[in-house]
């Protein structure tokens, strides 16, 4: 049986705010937009190519803004970088160790991401 990773809550304090970063910014696909009750809205996005969305709004979880980690991997991270550039996010210069090439960025409440080029496979 596959057990597959499909949506990950990322906490924020600012449900436009945040949409606005992951869809101008970060370049992701906003999927659901739903106001369920006044004390709920749930935001689907997802990253360009991936099979799982992150979910943002109003009583979604419990976690304190700013708390999320989340990882993206990408195929060249010169070309990621530089998407995530011209788009107008601040993103760190490309660092490189033995597990891969990464860049960092966070969204306005925090929240940490990192973009990996895996190595080269032997």
């Amino acid at each position: 049986m596959d057990w597959k990773l499909e949506l990950i809550a990322i906490p924020v304090t600012d449900v436009d705010r945040a949409k606005a970063f992951y869809t101008e910014k970060a370049g992701f696909d906003a999927d659901h937009d739903h106001a369920v009750s006044d004390e709920m809205r749930f935001v689907q996005l997802t990253p360009p190519g991936s099979a799982c969305s992150i979910a943002i709004g109003t009583g979604i979880t419990d976690s304190k803004p700013g708390s999320g980690n989340a990882q993206l991997v990408v195929a060249d991270i010169e070309a990621a970088r530089a998407e995530l550039v011209e788009r107008g996010a601040e993103v760190s210069e490309v660092q490189v160790f033995p597990w891969g090439s990464f860049v960092f960025f966070s969204d306005p409440d925090g929240n940490r991401w990192s973009v990996q080029q895996l190595p080269p496979r032997d």
